[in-house]
């Protein structure tokens, strides 16, 4: 038997792509048994929190202490395949572009090698007052890392 998990799957770094795995269930899908395509945003989001969080970026933390919190700036989302339900996907997340106060992740939905779905979201970090505020340091430091590089 296998004992139970302490929490779910972060996900995992290789290189600067942060790969999430999930599984398509019964709830994702809609009358024609595809994935509904409001939840691939939802998988892109999970994908996201859980890729910030294994950088050390604890969102919780600095919207707790007043620093603020990331919001959606900007999303360019393209459809290419359907997913189905009990399909095994990943999504494939790396950063492109650091700004002064956001980043642009760039995310791709995999089915093994086939392209599911891709986007480019822009995430800002606000102020409680919803104006853009500059990212924490040490998390700026992290992202400079993390920014990909063509090779």
């Amino acid at each position: 038997m296998t004992p139970p998990l302490d929490c779910p799957s972060e996900g995992r770094f290789d290189g600067a792509e942060h790969r999430f795995a999930l599984r398509v269930y019964f709830e994702d899908t809609d009358l024609s048994g595809v994935v509904y395509h409001a939840n691939y945003l939802r998988y892109m989001e999970r994908a996201r929190s859980d890729m910030l969080r294994l950088t050390g970026c604890d969102q919780r933390a600095a919207f707790e202490a007043g620093e603020g919190a990331y919001a959606i700036r900007d999303l360019h989302i393209r459809y290419a395949a359907p997913a189905r339900l009990n399909d095994a996907l990943v999504v494939v997340s790396r950063m492109t572009t650091l700004r002064a106060a956001s980043v642009v992740i760039h995310q791709r939905v995999m089915q093994g090698s086939v392209l599911v779905a891709e986007a480019e979201v822009e995430v800002a970090f606000v102020a409680p007052s919803g104006t853009p505020r500059r990212h924490p340091p040490a998390w700026r430091r992290t992202f400079e890392t993390l920014i990909w590089k063509e090779s």
